[in-house]
């Protein structure tokens, strides 16, 4: 359904320009990821990259939104309301409420 959205939908564009230039750092760096020591150093550093990259295509603060999210996950955040925490949904540094 996600690949023919744009039928349905006249404002998305049939383009993945902004998406390809938002990896290119990570695929830039790739030989990078041959030096985390291990199957699971190079799985956390992607999940990582990837929700750095999220953050920047919405505007947010990677560290602010990291800092708030985590602050948020150990002051209980239920997680039935995950989708609060999600980059798209983070407006200013303690913006995540418990």
């Amino acid at each position: 359904p996600g690949l023919i959205r744009f039928l349905d939908d006249g404002t998305l564009e049939l383009d993945t320009n902004p998406v390809e230039n938002q990896i290119r750092p990570i695929a830039l760096t790739r030989k990078n990821a041959l030096f985390a020591g291990n199957e699971v150093g190079a799985e956390n550093w992607a999940m990582l990259a990837s929700l750095v990259a999220t953050c920047k295509m919405s505007g947010v603060n990677p560290v602010d939104y990291i800092a708030d999210t985590l602050r948020a996950i150990l002051d209980g955040h239920p997680k039935s309301a995950i989708e609060d925490l999600m980059p798209w949904c983070f407006n200013q540094p303690s913006s995540i409420a418990a």
